[in-house]
């Protein structure tokens, strides 16, 4: 096969995988298309066998991984760690909605970082709608909130985010050194954020604005149900998690090896008393999910082999300098708006990587607050909208592009200054 249909072939196929993960007909899963699409790119030749092979090989510790923190957010969920958290938010900020956004940031940005992005669009958001509702405020502030935070909070940690993941090996940097590194862009973009929808959303967080205005979710008139027990027992091994995370760290281990280990103490007494189904926690790891992100591995393997490599060599900016980093953070950014975050950073880190640990964060910067301006730029914020849509919640598409107008541009430039900042103190 010639390279140019090499090429036209694999972008076609890279298009229809995206196209189908966006839409999802009928519900069906991603790796529906997605696997016979890396199939059919390695029989026409546009990826060698040993290419595709070393890119699941590279993706699967990573995937599982993955599997793993999925499958501890839904077990801290069936324990009813977001519950409490949103009722004890509620019961503090009732009738005054400033307080309310200022809480769900703290809230959101901690289950973003701790248990992943995915954890706060499809566990926590539901959770916010009712929080609202018993804290007689509107939800839709809250609800954007949720959308921009699973995106932008998770800067801070190896397991906030599957762009984290595959960019630490690339990094060469232990957990502890990427969260060091990472935890003032990280905090800069959730202040900024918040700053933005403060003024934003600001007739709506007046304290008045919620009386008599609708609500979304299930209360009473004015009736706030009986707190749900605080689950001790969930947060202890969550944080026992968290420090094993730490401890791997140092020890040269997979983390992946401390998130099983608080699988497998939550699985068990789940398990045991009733509460969940090995189906329900097989389920809970997105099997099909993690299929689609090793098969559109080979897909974007294929792209990059044939032509996208030689064009992001050409046009990523080179160095550790701040013109660099901003360079790189940009195009990140406008990569992940065009072909998804995901493809992106699988197209990118084999460039980046090539100049260091500030080049690789500064493509996470922009891969992960770079689809706060689009629905498509990543698959959370689509699935964000979904989860919504679902609730009979649809999300207005002009409120979130001009949301990321006002967030994404400067955000990029504040959080990478602040990595730039980070570097020159700590060192890559």
């Amino acid at each position: 096969m010639s390279t140019t249909v090499a090429e036209i072939l694999s972008l076609l196929l890279l298009v229809c995988v995206l196209v189908f993960a966006v839409r999802r007909p009928g519900g069906a899963p991603e790796a529906v298309v997605a696997v016979p699409a890396a199939g059919l790119l390695v029989v026409a030749g546009a990826v060698s066998p040993s290419a595709a092979w070393q890119q699941v090989h590279t993706l699967l510790p990573v995937v599982g991984f993955l599997a793993a923190v999925l499958v501890l957010a839904h077990l801290c969920a069936r324990e009813g760690l977001f519950e409490a958290a949103g009722a004890a938010l509620a019961r503090r900020c009732a009738g005054r909605p400033r307080l309310l956004l200022a809480g769900v940031f703290v809230l959101a940005a901690a289950v973003t970082a701790v248990l992943s992005l995915d954890a706060t669009v499809v566990l926590l958001t539901p959770v916010i709608v009712a929080t609202a509702a018993h804290a007689r405020a509107r939800a839709r502030p809250h609800l954007y909130a949720c959308a921009h935070l699973a995106n932008s909070a998770s800067l801070l940690l190896p397991v906030s985010n599957l762009t984290n993941l595959l960019a630490l090996g690339a990094a060469g940097l232990s957990f502890t050194r990427f969260a060091a590194l990472m935890a003032l862009p990280w905090v800069v973009a959730v202040v900024f954020e918040y700053v933005v929808f403060r003024r934003f959303f600001g007739a709506e967080l007046r304290e008045d604005a919620g009386d008599g205005a609708p609500r979304t979710g299930t209360a009473g008139d004015g009736d706030t149900p009986d707190p749900p027990p605080l689950p001790v027992f969930a947060l202890v091994v969550l944080s026992l998690t968290l420090a094993g995370f730490v401890v791997t760290s140092f020890a040269g281990l997979n983390p992946a090896w401390a998130a099983l280990a608080g699988v497998l103490v939550l699985g068990i007494r789940a398990l045991a008393r009733r509460e969940t189904t090995v189906t329900g926690v097989v389920g809970a790891a997105k099997p099909f999910f993690c299929l689609f992100v090793l098969a559109l591995g080979i897909v974007v393997q294929a792209v990059v082999d044939n032509g996208l490599g030689d064009a992001v060599d050409r046009l990523l900016p080179a160095g550790s300098s701040l013109p660099a980093l901003l360079g790189v953070a940009a195009f990140a950014a406008l990569l992940a708006n065009v072909i998804n975050n995901l493809p992106a950073v699988l197209a990118l880190l084999p460039v980046a990587a090539h100049g260091g640990a500030g080049p690789v964060l500064a493509v996470l910067i922009g891969v992960n607050l770079g689809p706060n301006l689009t629905y498509v730029g990543s698959l959370a914020t689509l699935l964000w909208r979904r989860t919504l849509q679902d609730r009979g919640n649809a999300p207005d598409v002009g409120t979130f592009t001009r949301l990321g107008l006002l967030t994404v541009p400067a955000g990029l430039v504040l959080s990478t200054l602040a990595l730039w900042g980070a570097l020159q103190v700590i060192g890559a």
